[in-house]
């Protein structure tokens, strides 16, 4: 393995004891020395200035992690003067082994007693469980907690002879471990935790200072063990239930039936590794693919015989890594004594940033993980270095020669300034370090020496209180170190400290659906913020104790057996195990401390102690969502906190929803209570500091009652502070502020700060004050105030916007007519309807918005606009009758203002009287109109009907001021007088305006003899000949133009068969030269060419429309008309009501709807007369006529009988009907029916008789030509 480069670690922060559990940097006994650099030793005086500014940054930097003291809730484990000698936590549970050679077994977070046994008779070096990482607990794992009375615990045992007591402990997945234990008795003790009878003890007969059982050590029986001998055990099978020896040389079978292979199942035992001294830490992957360990010449990796291909089973138990320790004197002498720290990286249980988010790592992701090819990683502390070495499978690719099954390399080497006592990986780029400090000496090579156990009869030196460092593994910068303060810390060395992780996703992954799940508002969600947190300061100290004291523990009240506390008095220790994320437990001979990450109500509390309100504000808004977690009643009981069931009892309802109550109004409510407290403190603290204008600022931000409002702005008004409370003063809160409150404040500014009273009157509804009140105020300063000035116009402004507020509208328009405010005159008026107040003044309400010295200076781009809007509603108003254009137009005659007048009638012309509001014609358009066009061209044309009156005075004023729009007047209107609009053309020699009127006073020759001597435009000249079509007007074109070759070629070329071409070329004088007189001619005879082809082509489509059409008719004419005739004598006689058969639908295609109705009206069931309404028989004895229509008629009654006995008239004896030589065939000839003779005489007879046709036809086509 290849070293990454060491290093230093750099301290960037001071050394800070965790908060209220441990003491504060200044009260520790022993003061922790400074390290010294490699450029030599500062001065004492530098030093102390650097420490009393390190002080101050220490005050002012808060901590990363809370501690909390367990050694109480852990009371059995001290019993008998008994001392902690290793631990270990994995899944929910925390094994602990103590010098007296005791096992004990707690839950996390209950911190529940489970078990304890006597497996040692000397002190516990090391504890290894299987399988590593244990499965995650499920909701039985919970049902020990709810038990009653002792029965949730179990009592000691002995593998060693004495008799084992029953125990209760469930056999769940999470329980179903073995714990392995190695002695300095030499002995490795292998249990079931919930199998008292499954234990193996095993005797190497030396001391055996580490052990690592096989993940699958339930299937295989298989682990690891190592010691003082130096040798690397691996140790299969063993005999349950009783003790063996180990089948080395070391120790001899178990008797003479032993020695001869007869000794039954002992196990076999076989050394991996030796020679290289004393072996003191091991460790089995998590993946259970590899074994690290390490002796006194390093670090060594090995590949395990577990999940080995078939191709790699030659590869178990194969060393591939090897790190050899630093070489030095002091490694020489240390290498043994100091003990190594070695963790297998589990990225997934890492802290993260949301601690609330959790890794899920059940048994499908861990069988996952082992199936993975991934590279592991190996975290070393040893000595005062730090190794970071990454596992991968070796290059299955290369020769079997040349395949290696792993490879180790170095990514990270640190080194500190201190003994690793223990030492994690944090996140991803921080490690948590626990640091021995070594004491200081004037021999610099004895502290390392001392830093282990004491040796012969040397003196030895006073132990320093341990440290929890955090060191950032980028940056190489330790980024906080809290001082530990534990009992006996003077006599303790740097192997005595141990420190072990535990996630909480390995207890929340599986139980969150099952019993934490139904105790949603309970222990494990409910800590996430605990409550008691807020109102003490106990939140980063690890004990109060000193070296004086001994133990900081004051512990009062009992642990009953099931392990939780009576009258819930360590609920808080609980709590803290059960807070999210990574929980950091450390432990000393006499002492146990528990470090988590700080939370956000400790990190509330931390600002709210050191008064920075302003930071604890911003973390409040920051976390909205931070206290939508139940809490319980009252302050003693902290939320979720479990309550043992009383003595009788069935068991404590712990999965009881009703029992806890959860609902995010609650949350809220405190939330909201929370800002509140902070955002009064903050005040205060801004209030007392004299920090008016940020107070005001934040009043905003902090204030949410309207008490609190009343009380603030009082307190600014009190102190006369306005100007930085008034901006912030509510306008919309709920309940309102009482009214005073801000005519306390209006009666400030309105005799001091006019323009910012203006504006508060403009800010501020009207209905959150008496305007009366405020009124009277105002008027009693018009009248000690200058008439003219700023502040006069500021309060008359403020006096009109109260009077329209109560509906005082004239006085309010008084008092803009004051102020010359052109836009708020408008509006009242526009909206109110008061421009009968200003109708006696129309110009100077039109010049409302111009000064007066600016009427003869100004751009008429700028009259226009500032005249704009009054002239619009002056033409409203005109539109809707209530000031008539003639009253506008003779007062601004009156005035020389002939501009303005011009802008009027040009907006009445136009229609320009749309209101703003809507964007619709302002007045009514008379009828109804499809489309909004129309009606807007409605009012348009009402707008010009009303300036017809004063027809030349508009072609006067659009001739001096809009020459387009004159012409368009000319075209549209007939108001006006010919005479004056010639003469003012004339005068003004508008060329086009006056061939327009000469051209409609039928003076054409006139308009173009214009247009040919002023315009000189030929080509006007002969559109303007063609718009006439007056053969004199063409004549005189063509003789002013027969000696000007150009206008010949123009009127070739243009003419075109607007004039006879012969004609025009007879009258080309003889050897005049025209340029492109070919082509001119060329082009006229093509146009008549085109012109010709065009009429024939027409001529021809219009005769085969003629002939389709003729022979279509021509065919109807030939073709015989169906009909149908009744066969029955008794249906011939019956009548049909009405005339009419309601089920007759006859042909209305293309008709309209009036048509359609008219025509039904009047049709007639098939099979029918239409005259006399009665059925045809077979034996039809009158002439039938059948029209195309599809009416049927005897001839009789054709055009209807005019009197009733006509009625009766047979049908045969018609006096009226000529007599017709049809007979019916019985009689008939068949020679005489095929006569011309009498054919054509029928035919005549008939065409008499029809006349114009069908008389029901007939009578609708007059009908529609009617409407």
């Amino acid at each position: 393995m290849e070293a990454a480069g060491p290093s230093e670690a750099k301290s960037g922060k001071q050394k800070i004891q965790p908060g209220t559990t441990t003491t504060d940097a200044g009260d520790r006994d022993t003061p922790k020395d400074e390290v010294i650099s490699e450029e030599g030793e500062e001065e004492g005086e530098e030093e102390d200035d650097n420490e009393e500014d390190d002080e101050d940054d220490v005050e002012d930097e808060e901590p990363r992690l809370k501690y909390a003291p367990i050694t109480p809730v852990l009371g059995p484990l001290y019993r008998n003067k008994d001392a902690t000698s290793t631990f270990m936590t994995a899944g929910n549970k925390m094994i602990v082994g103590t010098h007296n050679g005791n096992i004990h077994v707690y839950s996390v977070p209950f911190f529940q007693h489970l078990r304890v046994y006597h497996a040692h008779s000397a002190s516990i070096d090391s504890i290894s469980i299987s399988p590593f990482p244990p499965p995650a607990p499920t909701k039985v794992d919970f049902a020990p907690i709810i038990q009653s009375g002792g029965s949730g615990a179990s009592v000691s045992e002995s593998p060693n002879g004495s008799k084992p007591q029953p125990v209760t402990i469930p056999p769940t997945p999470s329980n179903s471990i073995y714990i392995a234990t190695s002695s300095m008795d030499g002995n490795v003790c292998v249990a079931s935790l919930v199998d008292p009878k499954d234990v193996t003890l095993r005797n190497f007969g030396r001391p055996v200072s580490a052990v690592a059982l096989s993940p699958e050590y339930k299937s295989d029986r298989t682990y690891v063990s190592g010691g003082k001998s130096g040798n690397l055990v691996l140790t299969v099978g063993g005999r349950v239930g009783a003790s063996s020896n180990a089948t080395l040389g070391s120790a001899s079978p178990t008797g003479w039936f032993g020695s001869l292979g007869l000794g039954g199942n002992n196990g076999k035992d076989r050394v991996l590794h030796n020679g290289e001294g004393a072996i003191s830490c091991i460790k089995w992957s998590r993946s259970g693919k590899y074994v690290a360990w390490v002796n006194e010449e390093g670090i060594k990796i090995m590949r395990s015989h577990l999940h080995l291909e078939q191709t790699e089973a030659e590869h178990a138990w194969e060393r591939f890594g090897h790190t050899d320790r630093p070489r030095s004197q002091m490694w020489d002498e240390m290498a043994g004594v100091w003990k190594p720290r070695v963790v297998w990286i589990d990225e997934d249980s890492l802290e993260r940033e949301n601690a609330s988010v959790v890794q899920v790592d059940d048994a499908s992701t861990r069988s996952q993980r082992l199936g993975n090819h991934g590279p592991e990683k190996l975290l070393v502390g040893w000595g005062g270095t730090i190794w970071i070495i990454k596992v991968s499978r070796g290059d299955q690719s290369a020769g079997l020669g040349k395949r290696r099954i792993a490879s180790a390399e170095i990514t990270t080497k640190l080194r500190t300034d201190c003994i690793i006592s223990g030492v994690s990986l944090y996140t991803q780029n921080l490690l948590l370090v626990l640091s021995y400090i070594i004491p200081d000496d004037d021999d610099p090579g004895t502290p390392s020496k001392q830093a282990g156990p004491a040796r012969g009869i040397r003196r030895r030196q006073n132990g320093l209180q341990p440290e929890l460092r955090l060191i950032d593994i980028d940056t190489e910068e330790e980024l906080s170190g809290d001082i530990l303060s534990v009992r006996n810390y003077e006599n303790l060395s740097a192997s005595d400290y141990h420190l072990d992780t535990l996630p909480l996703s390995r207890i929340a992954s599986t139980t969150h659906r099952g019993a934490l799940e139904s105790i949603t508002a309970g222990l494990i969600d409910a800590t996430l913020y605990p409550k008691r947190l807020f109102s003490s300061g106990t939140s980063s100290r690890s004990m109060g104790s000193s070296a004086d004291k001994g133990s900081g523990f004051q512990v009062t009240g009992t642990v009953d057996s099931s392990g939780l506390l009576h009258g819930g008095k360590y609920n808080k220790e609980i709590e803290i195990a059960a807070t999210a994320g990574v929980r950091v437990f450390i432990h000393s001979p006499y002492d146990c401390i528990l470090a988590v990450k700080r939370g956000f109500e400790d990190r509330l509390a931390w600002l709210d102690s050191r008064e920075r309100y302003e930071e604890a504000w911003e973390l409040l808004k920051q976390n909205p969502d931070a206290f939508n977690v139940a809490s319980g009643e009252g302050e003693e009981s902290p939320p979720g906190t479990p309550t043992p069931s009383a003595p009788g009892q069935p068991g404590l309802s712990l999965l009881d929803n009703s029992s806890i109550q959860t609902t995010s109004h609650s949350g809220n409510t405190k939330l909201e209570q929370e800002k509140r407290r902070i955002g009064e403190l903050w005040l205060k603290q801004l209030v007392g500091h004299g920090e008016w204008e940020k107070a005001g600022n934040i009043c905003t931000r902090v204030l949410r009652t309207t008490a609190a409002w009343d009380h603030w702005i009082c307190v600014f008004a009190r102190n006369g502070k306005f100007d930085e409370i008034t901006p912030h003063v509510p306008i919309d809160i709920e309940p309102p502020l009482p009214s005073f409150v801000y005519e306390v404040i209006l009666g400030h500014y309105v005799s001091r700060d006019r323009v910012r009273f203006n504006e508060l009157i403009e800010l501020w509804p009207p209905n959150l004050f008496e305007t009366d009140s405020v009124t009277a105020a105002i008027q009693d300063q018009l009248l000690l105030t200058d008439e003219g000035t700023e502040d006069w116009r500021n309060l008359l402004n403020c006096l009109a916007k109260l009077f329209l507020v109560g509906g005082h509208y004239r006085e309010a328009l008084r008092c803009y007519i004051k102020l010359q405010d052109g836009d708020a005159v408008m509006s009242l008026i526009r909206e109110y309807h008061l421009l009968d107040s200003v109708s006696e003044d129309v110009p100077g309400f039109i010049l409302l918005r111009v000064p007066k010295n600016r009427i003869k200076t100004a751009p008429t781009t700028e009259l226009e606009e500032a005249t704009s809007e009054p002239i619009k509603l002056l033409v409203r108003e005109a539109a809707n009758g209530i000031v008539r254009p003639e009253t506008v137009v003779t007062q601004l005659q009156e005035a020389d203002l002939g501009l303005f007048l011009y802008f009027y009638l040009r907006a009445l012309w136009r229609g320009d009287f749309v209101s703003k509001e809507g964007g619709r014609p302002a007045i009514r358009a008379r009828g109804h109109h499809r489309t909004e066009a129309e009606a807007g061209k409605l009012v348009a044309d009402e707008g010009r009907i009303m300036i017809d009156g004063f027809a030349d005075t508009v072609i006067e004023l659009f001739a001096n001021y809009d020459r387009p729009l004159l012409m368009e007047f000319l075209q549209s209107s007939t108001s006006y007088s010919y005479d004056t609009a010639c003469s003012i053309c004339e005068r003004r020699t508008f060329t086009p305006e006056l061939i327009y009127l000469l051209s409609k006073t039928g003076q054409t020759k006139r308009a173009l003899q214009l247009i040919l001597s002023s315009l000189n435009d030929i080509s006007h000249a002969i559109s303007f000949a063609k718009s006439q079509d007056d053969p004199d007007l063409w004549d005189d074109l063509l003789s002013y133009s027969m000696d000007k070759p150009e206008y010949i070629r123009a009127l070739l070329t243009e003419a075109s068969t607007a004039i006879d071409p012969i004609k025009l070329v007879k009258r080309i004088p003889s050897g005049l030269e025209i340029e492109g007189l070919r082509e001119g001619l060329t082009r006229m005879i093509r146009d008549h060419d085109i012109q010709a082809s065009i009429s024939l082509g027409v001529a021809k489509v219009l005769a085969g429309e003629v002939a389709i059409r003729m022979d279509a008719l021509r065919k109807g004419q030939r073709q015989g008309m169906k009909f149908d005739v009744c066969h029955d004598e008794d249906s011939a006689g019956e009548d049909v009501v009405d005339g009419q058969d309601k089920d007759a639908h006859p042909d209305t295609n293309g008709e309209t709807i009036d048509e359609k109705q008219k025509r039904t009206s009047k049709d007639v069931t098939p099979g029918r007369c239409a005259g006399c309404k009665k059925p045809f028989v077979e034996q039809e004895t009158e002439t039938i006529v059948v029209f195309a229509c599809g009416h049927i008629y005897h001839i009789s009654h054709l055009h209807g009988p005019s009197t009733p006995e006509e009625q009766d008239t047979p049908q045969g004896q018609d006096p009226a009907s000529p007599r017709l030589h049809y007979q019916p065939s019985s009689i008939q000839s068949s020679a005489l029916s095929r006569t011309v003779g009498l054919k054509v005489t029928n035919a005549r007879l008939l065409r008499d008789k029809i006349g114009d046709g069908c008389r029901i036809c007939a009578d609708s086509l007059k009908d529609t030509a009617q409407q």
